[in-house]
């Protein structure tokens, strides 16, 4: 039973983080001059415009493959993607942080990085709570498995 309760939370982590990774890939796509030049302190950037929606466009591909990966029942695929996913938040909330730091001392930094750190810790629980057991892999019998070539 308790492999089934982790499955679900993990299949409810991927459709948060898709919802989420929609809603700002949609966001950030579709952001007016007005809104990037409200959030950069130097006023308006074409560049960071375009790095911005780029970024949207990569937030909106995370959702798509997350929203379709939670019918995925390949144990080491799901695995791969709580790494991938873990990891790459980690990196990010670092980037943020260094930003807050170095250069730009905002809340919203603050914010993302609280935000990238949670789902960061939460996909490397599902990867490595417990041993990494968290999720499981079945396998069936092959002719690899048996050595036989």
């Amino acid at each position: 039973m308790a492999t089934v309760d982790q499955r679900k939370n993990i299949d409810n982590l991927f459709l948060a983080d898709a919802s989420l990774s929609m809603a700002f890939g949609l966001l950030s796509l579709l952001a007016p001059h007005g809104l990037v030049t409200y959030v950069s302190e130097l006023g308006y950037s074409h560049g960071a415009h375009e790095a911005l929606r780029l970024y949207g466009c990569l937030r909106i591909a995370v959702a798509w493959i997350l929203f379709n990966v939670r019918l995925v029942d390949d144990g080491r695929f799901r695995r791969s993607i709580c790494e991938a996913l873990g990891f790459c938040y980690v990196l990010q909330a670092l980037v943020v942080l260094r930003a807050q730091f170095t250069d730009q001392h905002t809340v919203l930094n603050w914010f993302a990085i609280l935000a990238l750190s949670t789902l960061s810790f939460s996909y490397m629980f599902f990867r490595f709570g417990k041993g990494g057991d968290l999720i499981k892999i079945y396998e069936l019998p092959t002719a690899s498995a048996r050595g036989i070539r």
